[in-house]
């Protein structure tokens, strides 16, 4: 019986653990594929907490996935060995990778065929693996938005969201803000594309964005439901605050402030094979790269930890072996 090793979860609000499982087999319309590099998502903690009514254990977790097709189920012919693949947040079939089949915190996973996304040489694993979750959801979140080229985009938190949003948002032709709290993520911002700062212990936010016009899109990537309900009254005419990071902080709005200016809120969240596909694509002609710290495989836990405490500049992402690049 050949092993693999893997990071499960053993069971509802269980640890990391560094386990060996049996190297699984493909069934209909799947593959195998052989993980290069897998990134590390604050979403991991809903199989941490088990936010899902299909939820079994114990559960690998791994959304953001990199790796090459290494065995071919029954039925599937369009894809090949040895072509290189990323699986993201919806894995086909209506599973979700990591959350109701096992992820990429392993040596080897198993995948609909219909959930993969192409990827091309230009991208390397750890470089693509955020792409598959933080890059397809602010990307599609800007794509899909009322913002034309020209318009005031603001990205409201710069982290692990945040500072692909400030890049997505610069090489679509947007006026780009950047909003945080003090200026230590001030010339990084500005590094990455955008035109203004805002800091909000020394400036009020909703005046900057007014002045500028006010911003057709608030891209919300902070968690923080406090700072998200403050910016809303910054929005121009027919605006929109989209909400890409979960939280249960609730927000603090008023009808008043929706209807001055026909103003709106939404969620936004990641999206299908395609997608990522796009995403991709996008990422490579513009130039857009994500930050990444790599840890091996058997450091998940330190990882993990070290998102959480947002000590990880920018994505945190999983190697299989010291030769993955």
């Amino acid at each position: 019986m050949a092993l693999m090793k893997a990071i499960q979860v053993s069971r509802r609000g269980g640890s990391l653990e560094l386990v060996e499982r049996e190297i699984p087999e493909p069934g209909l319309d799947q593959v195998r594929i052989q993980v290069e590099a897998c990134g590390v998502c604050h979403g991991e903690m809903a199989a941490i907490e088990g936010h899902h009514p299909d939820m079994k254990y114990p559960r690998i977790p791994g959304h953001e996935v990199i790796g090459v097709i290494e065995k071919i189920g029954p039925n599937v012919t369009e894809w090949q060995v040895g072509q290189r693949v990323g699986v993201g947040w919806h894995g086909g079939r209506q599973e979700v990778t990591g959350l109701t089949c096992d992820g990429g915190y392993a040596e080897y996973m198993i995948a609909y065929s219909e959930g993969l996304a192409k990827i091309p040489p230009a991208l390397t694993s750890v470089e693509g693996a955020p792409l598959m979750c933080a890059g397809v959801t602010t990307f599609g979140a800007l794509r899909n938005s009322v913002a034309r080229a020209g318009d005031v985009v603001a990205v409201q938190g710069i982290g692990g969201l945040g500072h692909l949003a400030i890049q997505y948002a610069c090489k679509a032709g947007f006026h780009t803000v950047a909003i945080s709290r003090g200026r230590e993520k001030e010339s990084l911002s500005l590094a990455l594309g955008a035109h203004t700062y805002i800091d909000t212990e020394t400036e009020d936010p909703v005046s900057v964005l007014r002045a500028l016009g006010g911003a057709k899109v608030i891209l919300a990537t902070a968690p923080n439901g406090k700072a998200i309900s403050a910016l809303f009254d910054g929005l121009a005419m027919n605006g929109e605050v989209i909400v890409v990071a979960g939280s249960n902080d609730p927000l603090e709005l008023t009808a008043i402030q929706f209807l001055n200016g026909r103003r709106t809120l939404r969620g936004w969240t990641a999206g299908q094979a395609k997608d990522s596909e796009d995403t991709i694509r996008f990422s490579i002609l513009t130039d857009v790269h994500p930050r990444i710290e790599v840890f091996p495989l058997e450091q998940a836990t330190e990882a993990f930890e070290r998102m959480m405490t947002s000590k990880v500049r920018f994505r945190a992402v999983l190697t299989m072996s010291s030769e993955t690049v």
